[in-house]
């Protein structure tokens, strides 16, 4: 069938015009290629080609509140492999491992793995800087120095639980370092370089730089004075008692502040894997929860004293050694019990029964709001991870027993942050504050403050007045009572002992206790409160005013001193029993004559310098209180003579 001249030029001009819309498209797509896409394909052509050498950001440091550092950085670089880039695998993974001293077999199989770039872990991360030039000097394609660091802890041990530890990858794993690793870590930065799909580096491309932002430096609310008084203390401990373990928290009471706080056992962040998970994974103070024994009844002689049901030194209270509450009978801790007392004596003889009674006044459902009010029960909100709420009868199981108990510590659960919390806002003025340990955040280059914590007051439990007369009744306890064993010499200290029957299995352990005491000073106005527990020491009578109190009663002192806080005399004076160290007060013996000293100072050591014949000048000053048998030194001069 022949095709008419009409229809073929139909057909060409149809053929004409998909040509042409074909053309088009494809004049279109590669205008728009060559002039709206080429930023994009620029970019994905050179990703393509791009290789990158980390560089870590450094952790932010970790301050005390006086600047002392407590967490830095060591400069520890890392082996890193550019797999494209490696000539020879087999050779290069022998000179590694013969440097690294790792097996060649595993480098082999790193370094011929089809990733951009990959570590050799872990006998490449984070090595020393003379190893690291060694890798250098083999001078092997492929294989690059990065910059990392190795978390350093200057002050070892201290503060361990508390500050955590960071892993191979400078993050936080525990601790502080984990609560505040964003904040920390920072962000990494890189050196990229650009090569073929043969590993070969293209000189026409500049390398790119994009540089590593270091993490915010963190000041603590932690003294590290105050942390080593803590520390020395519970090593001295640990030899002398060996205990199962042992406690002790440090806090400024006015506004939460923790200046201390330790756990035995403890462990070097630096070598966290040479213990069990058990021991850096349980920061005791925030995690442990246990009855807290007498500590706790500050709590109801607070409530009770807020209620106005007691006067504490016109109410008295007869104890026979016992009460009987539901049938049952609930004994004091003295054998035969303190016989007739004021309610002060019940405070500072930590008189069982006197408490229980103290608990019937209040009644359950007034003493479950105080203590709820106190903060038990929930968590304190410290900036800790693993913090336990600890556990109170609910109401409705609470009978007239559960109360009794409930009101000498008996029966409930807390754990050690929340009781100096509680106790904090008994003795503060009745204001409850959130602990908490990050004071501020400062930037690393400028040294300039980025954000400031500031103390968080949840409520306000009791009255200035009430506080008052609970500052007064614990000073008695240390000065007459229980916790005699905390006085110190020139300072008005307050406190309650503790002494807790270990739970398990829902029975108690037979001589297994938590010896606890809850000290603070000055007592007229509180700068700082100590809590330590002692659990299950060996080899001496088990009493928180024989273990706990002498062990509070010296972290108290000496972090006094170091806060300066002035020595006063105008507090209650210690009453002397058979066997305590008998204290004698220093005379003044300035103008006196060399002849007369040999005269009525029996108590004393006298030991002079000098080749007058008159005092004028002696250590230590007149006033001063010092065991008896103490030694004096006197500088002998002319009458006119003025001691420098």
């Amino acid at each position: 069938m022949r095709v008419s001249n009409v229809t073929v030029r139909k057909r060409l001009v149809f053929i004409l015009v998909i040509g042409m819309i074909i053309y088009g498209v494809f004049a279109v797509r590669l205008g728009y290629v060559q002039f709206f896409m080429n930023g994009w394909l620029t970019k994905q052509a050179l990703d393509s080609w791009s290789r990158q050498i980390p560089y870590e950001a450094e952790r932010g440091d970790i301050l005390d509140r006086n600047g002392e550092i407590l967490a830095t950085n060591v400069s520890r670089p890392s082996v890193l492999v550019v797999p494209k880039q490696v000539r020879d695998p087999a050779k290069t993974a022998e000179k590694l491992a013969k440097v690294l001293d790792a097996d060649k077999e595993k480098i082999y199989k790193d370094i011929t793995k089809r990733v951009s770039t990959v570590y050799i872990k872990p006998e490449g991360r984070k090595i020393s800087n003379e190893k690291a030039e060694e890798v250098r000097k083999l001078h092997l394609p492929g294989v690059f120095i990065a910059e990392d660091y190795k978390r350093h802890y200057p002050h070892g041990s201290h503060l361990s639980h508390v500050l955590g530890f960071a892993g191979i990858d400078n993050q936080g794993l525990i601790g502080l370092e984990a609560y505040y690793d964003n904040l920390l870590k920072g962000e990494r930065g890189h050196v990229a370089f650009f090569s073929d799909a043969q590993g070969n580096r293209m000189s026409q491309l500049k390398d790119q730089y994009i540089p590593p932002k270091d993490g915010l430096n963190l000041v603590l609310t932690i003294d590290e004075r105050i942390q080593s008084i803590i520390e020395r203390e519970l090593d001295i401990a640990e030899q002398k008692y060996h205990p199962d373990n042992a406690i002790a928290i440090a806090m400024n009471p006015n506004t939460g502040e923790i200046l201390g706080m330790s756990t035995r056992p403890n462990f070097n962040p630096e070598n966290y894997q040479s213990v069990s998970p058990e021991v850096y994974n349980h920061n005791l103070p925030i995690w442990r929860t246990y009855e807290p024994g007498s500590t706790f009844k500050v709590i109801t002689l607070a409530a009770a004293l807020q209620e106005n049901l007691v006067d504490l030194q016109n109410d008295t209270f007869n104890d026979p050694g016992y009460i009987t509450v539901a049938g049952t009978d609930l004994h004091c801790w003295k054998r035969g019990g303190h016989g007739h007392e004021t309610y002060l004596e019940v405070v500072e003889n930590s008189c069982n029964p006197g408490f229980v009674k103290l608990g019937e006044m209040l009644g359950k459902d007034r003493l479950l709001s105080y203590i709820t009010k106190f903060g038990f029960g929930q968590k304190t909100g410290i900036d800790l991870q693993g913090e336990a709420k600890g556990i109170l009868f609910k109401p409705d199981k609470m009978g007239p027993l559960e109360a009794a108990t409930t009101a000498f510590g008996q029966g409930v659960s807390v754990t050690p942050i929340q009781q100096i919390a509680a106790v904090s806002a008994a003795i503060n003025g009745g204001y409850l504050y959130t602990p908490y340990l990050a004071k501020e955040w400062i930037d690393p280059d400028t040294g300039e403050v980025v954000s400031q914590n500031v103390p968080q007051l949840k409520r306000r439990v009791i009255s200035e007045e009430t506080s008052k007369k609970v500052r007064y009744a614990l000073e008695s306890v240390v000065a007459n009572g229980t916790g005699r064993n905390a006085f110190v010499e020139g300072y008005r200290v307050g406190g309650k002992t503790g002494t807790a029957q270990k739970v398990q299995n829902g029975r108690y352990l037979e001589n297994n206790y938590i010896l606890s005491f809850m000290g603070f000073a000055p007592a007229d106005d509180p700068q700082i409160i100590v809590y330590v527990a002692i659990d299950n020491p060996k080899g001496i009578v088990q009493f928180g005013g024989t273990v706990a109190a002498p062990i509070a009663g010296k972290i108290i002192g000496d972090s006094l001193q170091v806060l300066g806080v002035q020595k006063r005399t105008n507090g209650l004076e210690k009453e002397y029993r058979w066997g305590d160290e008998v204290m004698v007060t220093v005379p003044d013996l300035i103008g006196q004559n060399k002849k007369s000293l040999s005269q009525g100072y029996y108590d004393l050591k006298i030991e002079a310098e000098g080749t007058g014949d008159t005092v004028i000048k002696q250590q230590p000053e007149p006033g001063v209180k010092v065991k008896s048998g103490s030694k004096i030194r006197i500088y002998l001069g002319d009458k006119n003579d003025k001691g420098d």
